[in-house]
């Protein structure tokens, strides 16, 4: 294994192949290593491992699917096993290590891959997040755990009825930090953060390293070991990315049509397809049921039940179409998962890379479908731009609707050969919003989505406050 890099060095290249064992891990974290099917890291984990084992500050950037989870998570558990105690004194289970995440799907990931590692050892791994009551999950708490998972908004809920203590926190983790920045985390990132320790090891994970994210590397990291294992903004090689030009009037209908054309080729009618709204999201999916899909829906007026049981019916075959907002479907990890549709592309350029990073992962194969209307070429253009190349235009299958991609000289002689287009008169799609438009191009997607829920007689419900229960039983 290569050497350890000093700090504040940037780690690009992987090292010659290696296996968990050179990490020189406990033998309890190796057997539950191997009883989930690994031998091998991935780069991620095979260039931050290393890192964290000594101690580093780490800012790690690798596209979603890469394992980037395990990369601090068996770190962690091998820096701190030395705190292990089979004590029932809740004072000998304090808080050791604190992950924080964006979502409360992330937050349950990151738990479980926690709880399936230690599962050998007597550290304690527990989840709190926003949607549910606390009384359980302060229970969990009151009784001690060392590896706490968390969203900012629920632990401080916490740490204000003083149930969570952070004052004995070594470990500082933020995952996917540019989605916390993007939510408005960074005032409860602040004030979670002063609460723990100067004296800390503080690893940041991200997709993307935006100057943003950067800037608060140098807040919160002391000369930070850089690791990338892919070029930044890059999507993963084993994403096939193709986009349709289709009108918004037609988009559900060429859902449709992409879906049986994936039939008729023998590949997989599973997909998750992305839309900007939550009215949108619940309105498509059932467009999508009326039109003999099974499908189902996931958004943040959903309560953390609901999605608990639209996500276990995807994932058994039960739900072929999960409809999902950008805010729902952050963290998912599905393997396997065959097609990504974009239904609408996002108003931020870098979350199309967290959406397509729901396929290809691990190493599989996967399909990336934009469904793109000529109102939102300046959106594909912010995209193309961010990762450095064109995406592929190419017709619908046989009898979908489609549209050519309106000509513009930023597409060079490539786009000569396709018509320019005219929108038509009026958008008939019920659940297809327009906030690319000039006269409301800055309104967000809440309140792009107003007038449609005034239109349909619909009062937006708040979004839920308040988060989840946790903790992982031995087994």
């Amino acid at each position: 294994m290569s050497d350890i890099a000093t700090p504040g060095a940037t780690d690009t290249a992987p090292p010659a192949t290696i296996t968990f064992a050179d990490f020189g891990l406990d033998p309890k974290i190796q057997k539950a290593v191997l009883e989930q099917g690994y031998t091998i890291p991935t780069p991620i984990q095979a260039q931050s491992i290393p890192h964290v084992l000594a101690g580093s500050d780490l800012m790690g950037a690798a596209q979603t699917g890469t394992g980037k989870t395990a990369a601090f998570v068996l770190p962690i558990i091998q820096k701190i096993l030395r705190h292990a105690s089979n004590s029932a004194s809740p004072a000998r289970h304090p808080i050791r290590a604190l992950v924080l995440t964006p979502t409360r799907e992330l937050a349950v990931q990151v738990a479980e891959n926690a709880a399936s590692y230690s599962k050998h050892t007597d550290l304690r791994a527990a989840v709190v997040y926003g949607g549910v009551d606390m009384k359980e999950q302060v229970s969990i708490l009151r009784n001690g755990v060392e590896i706490l998972i968390a969203t900012p908004g629920r632990l401080l809920d916490h740490i204000g009825s003083k149930v969570a203590n952070l004052s004995q926190v070594e470990i500082l983790v933020l995952d996917e930090a540019d989605r916390m920045l993007d939510m408005g985390f960074l005032p409860d990132l602040q004030r979670i953060i002063d609460l723990i320790p100067a004296q800390r090891q503080t690893l940041l994970f991200s997709a993307t390293f935006s100057p943003e994210i950067k800037k608060l590397a140098q807040s919160y990291l002391r000369t930070p070991v850089t690791v990338e294992v892919a070029r930044q903004n890059a999507a993963a090689d084993t994403v096939k990315q193709v986009v349709h030009m289709v009108s918004s009037a037609d988009k559900q209908r060429a859902i449709v049509k992409v879906l049986e054309a994936r039939t008729r080729a023998g590949l997989s009618r599973q997909c998750i397809i992305f839309t900007n709204s939550r009215l949108g999201c619940a309105k498509l999916s059932r467009a999508l049921e009326r039109d003999g899909i099974k499908a189902g829906a996931i958004h943040g007026d959903k309560s953390q039940g609901e999605r608990t049981l639209t996500l276990d019916a995807f994932k058994s075959g039960a739900i072929e179409a999960l409809v999902a907002t950008d805010v729902a479907a952050r963290g998912l990890d599905i393997p396997d998962m065959p097609c990504v549709i974009n239904h609408e592309l996002p108003y931020n350029a870098e979350d199309f890379i967290h959406r397509i990073g729901r396929t290809g992962r691990a190493g599989s194969k996967g399909d990336a479908i934009a469904l793109v209307d000529a109102s939102e070429k300046r959106l594909l253009d912010d995209i193309e731009k961010l990762m450095k190349r064109k995406l592929d235009v190419q017709p619908l299958p046989e009898g979908a609707p489609s549209q050519s991609r309106p000509s513009s000289s930023s597409y060079g002689s490539s786009s000569g050969s396709r018509s320019s287009y005219s929108a038509p008169a009026k958008m008939s799609d019920p659940f297809f919003y327009k906030p690319y438009e000039p006269s409301v191009a800055s309104v967000s997607t809440v309140d792009a989505a107003k007038p449609e829920e005034k239109k349909a007689g619909i009062t937006p419900a708040k979004p839920a406050v308040g988060a989840l229960l946790g903790g992982f039983k031995k087994k």
